[in-house]
């Protein structure tokens, strides 16, 4: 037999009695929303009460039962918006009552600061400009013709095999180095030309003292009369303007596809200072570049008189430059991201 309407709105008044007894005890929103979820919730006792008996009700005391189950949750609600807004009062109120000292220092914030790489590039292409160079740039995806047969390097050339390429379709691939933006200057412009081209390349190579991803700066002269002994002035210049006023250089001969005569570029061992140790493994000196004087094929290849106007190019990295300057041990240091590398730059 079903309950009568009445003892229903005594059982739903009873619920709601409880809930405001409880609601006492609450003292933060989190609480209060999971106890008003239990009693006047979807699946909260009220409503559960309610369901129960519109089932199992004649259809004569359904409309009682439905109002007085509706009252009870109308009631519920009004105490579940009176509690919130009192504990909404009361942390509000707490709020206001702390105490500031405003005489405290502000809390500061960290600033952010260049990159090691970009402090040492940036020192190295003010170096070449009290020479009078100028940076110039270019696309780091570039021609075969750009990056190898202008530089006297054709498709069958041995020396390619020494890039370790990256290749692309459609003819194209990343540069190996920045001196597809010599060659790009060469074609753009006449002599004089006097340039420096930092940048991205990319090899594939992967150790400690590689990555497929690297910075490179390359120089390039084109002039009347520029001389090897003008190359080699350059260089100690630079040489002794970024790693010590005091550090000798040597030219070994070396072999280059687009220079000719070449040479790879010693510097004396900024930390042993020509004696040997384990940084120079006890030579004295460290390789850092290549250079040497530009090839009349180069010329050809970009429409110069080669019989006119003479040049010299040189390139070398600018991570393995921050190695040594700063004693990094790791290239790969220098793009893992982790800040407590580069806050010693500060």
């Amino acid at each position: 037999m079903s309950p009568e309407p009445e003892d229903l709105s005594r059982v739903f008044g009873a619920l709601v009695d409880r809930y405001e007894q409880e609601l006492v005890h609450v003292h933060s929103e989190p609480d209060l929303r999971a106890l008003h979820a239990r009693f006047a919730g979807r699946e909260g006792e009220i409503r559960r009460r309610l369901a129960e008996a519109l089932r199992e009700a004649p259809p004569a005391h359904k409309r009682s039962i439905g109002q007085a189950g509706n009252t009870a949750l109308q009631r519920a609600e009004e105490l579940f918006a009176a509690r919130l807004q009192a504990l909404r009062q009361a942390a509000r109120a707490r709020d206001l009552a702390r105490t500031v000292d405003v005489t405290l220092p502000g809390r500061g914030r960290r600033l952010g600061h260049l990159h090691p790489l970009t402090m040492v590039r940036r020192e190295l292409e003010a170096i070449f400009g009290e020479l009078g160079f100028v940076v110039a740039t270019g696309p780091q995806v570039e021609t075969d013709f750009h990056n190898f047969e202008a530089l006297a390097m054709p498709k069958d050339h041995p020396a390619r095999d020494m890039q370790d390429t990256f290749y692309l379709p459609g003819d194209l691939l990343l540069r190996t180095h920045t001196s597809p933006v010599q060659v790009r200057t060469m074609l753009a412009q006449k002599p004089p030309i006097r340039i420096i081209a930092p940048g991205r390349v990319y090899r594939r190579d992967d150790d400690a003292t590689h990555s497929p991803m690297f910075n490179q700066i390359e120089g390039l002269v084109v002039d009347e009369g520029v001389s090897m002994a003008d190359l080699k002035g350059t260089l100690l210049h630079l040489i002794r303007r970024f790693f010590g006023p005091s550090l000798g250089m040597r030219l070994r001969p070396s072999f280059f596809p687009f220079t000719e005569p070449s040479a790879e570029v010693d510097m004396e061992c900024p930390f042993c200072h020509g004696s040997g140790c384990r940084t120079c493994k006890g030579t004295g000196f460290i390789e850092i570049m290549g250079c040497g004087m530009v090839d009349p094929e180069v010329f050809r290849q970009v429409g110069i008189d080669s019989e006119r106007y003479t040049g010299f190019a040189f390139g070398g990295g600018i991570d393995r430059m921050a190695m040594l300057r700063y004693g990094v041990s790791d290239l790969r240091l220098f793009f893992s991201g982790d800040v407590r590398l580069s806050r010693q730059f500060l």
